[in-house]
């Protein structure tokens, strides 16, 4: 099974973390993995799983990289059903209200337009002891069980 990664990040942490995610894969997948604002909406495919990296930025929002990424995805609204995902957000639990809320709007927007999440919705804190890539790495492992199994039965 083919598995699209892709990241949205700010200072290049959910980039570290989606490589981390992109290792741990790769071992049984073939993995690709993309910058969120260098990938076109027109290029999700049903036929492959894909993992949305995303930090928080700001208030509570996307971040930079992870903007236009999402800007099509509004303007262009594609059906995705079909479309299976993961999704792994970073935040900082300091900012109470809207800790990890980049990657909580990452699968509500691909909800909303038919995707389907699988697995647990990882959520990295910056306040933590653990690093980013560590966390990310073991979600990853917990994930290729339980989601790509899935997704694989369904495609």
């Amino acid at each position: 099974m083919r598995v699209v990664i892709l990241f949205g990040s700010e200072m290049g942490t959910a980039e570290r973390a989606a490589e981390a995610v992109a290792d741990e894969l790769s071992r049984a997948h073939d993995v690709s993995i993309y910058d969120m604002s260098e990938f076109d909406t027109d290029d999700l495919d049903a036929h492959d799983f894909h993992v949305f990296v995303c930090s928080t930025y700001g208030t509570g929002e996307l971040p930079t990289g992870a903007e236009p990424f999402f800007d099509q995805l509004d303007d262009r609204l594609p059906d995705l059903t079909g479309l299976r995902f993961a999704v792994f957000g970073l935040g900082d639990i300091v900012y109470d209200d809207t800790f990890n809320r980049g990657g909580e709007i990452c699968a509500e927007k691909l909800t909303a337009l038919g995707a389907r999440q699988l697995g647990e919705h990882g959520r990295h804190d910056a306040s933590g002891t653990i690093r980013s890539q560590d966390q990310a790495r073991e979600w990853a492992r917990s994930l290729s069980v339980e989601a790509l199994a899935t997704a694989g039965a369904a495609s």
